[in-house]
């Protein structure tokens, strides 16, 4: 069965950001949670469980994370939709900035 992690950098400091809850969604059910630790990383958002082909979603909840910082945001929350094709292990990363982000299929 498929894994999945993620890695979330800001890039408007150029440092991981930590504290980030993440959510991990199938078919409209949570399969899968986590935090960011120190280095921005969630290294098995599904716990364990297996995950078959299929659509999935990340959710990133990022307005905590900018008011800890004491900066501003346009972004509340940032969803990523994806499709888990076989049982290889999908990296999700997320570059983030307050006015903007960026995401693509990591290693």
């Amino acid at each position: 069965m498929a894994t999945i992690s993620t890695h979330v950098l800001d890039t408007s400091l150029g440092k991981p950001a930590q504290g980030i809850q993440v959510e991990l969604e199938s078919g409209g059910a949570i399969v899968g949670s986590g935090v960011t630790d120190a280095d921005g990383r969630v290294k098995d958002l599904a716990s364990g469980a297996s995950l078959g082909s299929g659509d999935y979603r990340l959710t990133f909840s990022v307005a905590d994370y900018f008011k800890r910082t004491g900066r501003e945001s346009f972004y509340s929350s940032i969803t990523i939709d994806f499709r888990i094709s076989d049982s290889q292990h999908y990296h999700v990363p997320l570059l983030l900035s307050p006015f903007g982000y960026s995401t693509y299929r990591g290693s």
